[in-house]
């Protein structure tokens, strides 16, 4: 059962407050985040997403008059058009009762209607740059973590086995670095790794003149010329499933492909394939298609490096979305202009 700030059943939802619009939390999010949340909203929690309890919970609201104002939300879980309209956006929302605004809890968007939220009235924010160098950070610890076997190590010097684990292992100093994606993240990603004395190149729907790093308009060519492959593009149809088979061929057996991105981006079977054949070296991977799922074919090979979708996670960049989204919240609620709307 969707969980409210102050525990009660659905019979005894509080009373509706003028004071405290509703807020549904779609994600799951810490509890001292939500305690702080709480001080300003009536919180639904509800990080199972739009299962059967919360559309029973979402009638009962409406039954007494009231409603949802606000969602937080992410670019995975994502708020269809028809979600929107369950939350009242519309008419609803111009009754005072209604969905008003989708916020993003980080930089990603990609699975929220912008479109349907424009059309119903319903404001859109989220977080850009916020996380980028914890991404950036946790991407080059999957490449050092995949290059040096770190992970194998570890589990072999702790089982006795400390002689015969000592093979050479590939280093970064010297690789090629191949990144899909020149935007914010990119740029970190690629200043990273020139610490190394990597050599850079990249692919991006539009090359980057100022940047002193290679431009490849094609896919192939950038992960034919790459030892690392590194996904740091945004997720969405446009780049659906570019990453293919022929492109980890072109990556090659001593190349491992990094994806701190969307699961999306990599089609998952081809993924498998080309690990099982030897066509690539190894994986890093902290985002999968159908997270969070694992499939079994990626979990039993040695040569896959997988977390749990948490490379923007640190400390410090979950205190500042949570500012992100109480800054926005106040903005909307004050009729004051969005701080972080998405593009246009």
């Amino acid at each position: 059962m969707p969980a409210l700030a102050n525990p009660a059943s659905i019979a005894g939802l509080p009373a509706p407050s003028s004071a405290k619009p509703t807020l549904l939390i779609l994600i799951p999010l810490q509890a001292e985040f939500e305690q702080r949340l709480a001080q300003r909203y009536q919180l639904i929690s509800a990080p199972g997403g739009f299962d059967a309890d919360l559309q029973s919970l979402l009638a009962d609201l409406r039954a007494r008059g009231q409603g949802v104002q606000a969602v937080l939300s992410n670019g995975t879980r994502g708020l269809s058009r028809a979600q929107m309209l369950a939350l009242g956006a519309g008419q609803a929302h111009r009754q005072g009762n209604g969905l008003g605004i989708v916020c993003a809890f980080g930089a990603g968007y990609e699975a929220i209607d912008v479109a349907a939220a424009r059309e119903l009235g319903v404001a859109v924010t989220h977080a850009p740059g916020i996380n980028n160098a914890t991404v950036a950070d946790h991407a080059l610890a999957l490449m050092l973590g995949l290059a040096r076997g770190i992970v194998g190590l570890d589990r072999a010097v702790k089982a006795g086995a400390w002689l015969s684990s000592r093979a050479e292992r590939p280093t970064l100093n010297g690789r090629r670095l191949g990144l899909v994606g020149m935007g914010n993240i990119g740029q970190q990603i690629a200043r990273r790794a020139l610490g190394f004395d990597m050599s850079v190149a990249y692919h991006s729907r539009l090359a980057k003149p100022d940047l002193p790093y290679r431009f490849h308009a094609d896919l192939l060519a950038l992960a034919e010329a790459s030892d690392y492959l590194v996904l740091a593009c945004p997720g969405g149809p446009a780049t659906h499933h570019m990453v293919t088979r022929e492109v980890l061929r072109r990556l090659g057996p001593q190349g491992y492909l990094i994806n701190i991105a969307r699961g999306s981006v990599v089609r998952t079977a081809d993924l498998i394939a080309a690990l099982q054949a030897g066509e690539i070296a190894g994986a890093g991977l902290d985002v999968l298609e159908d997270e969070p799922l694992v499939p079994p074919e990626l979990a039993a090979l040695d040569q896959v490096l997988l977390t749990p979708h948490i490379s923007g996670r640190s400390p410090e960049a979950q205190r500042a979305q949570l500012a992100c989204l109480m800054t926005n919240l106040s903005a909307f609620f004050e009729a004051q202009v969005l701080p972080n709307p998405v593009p246009v």
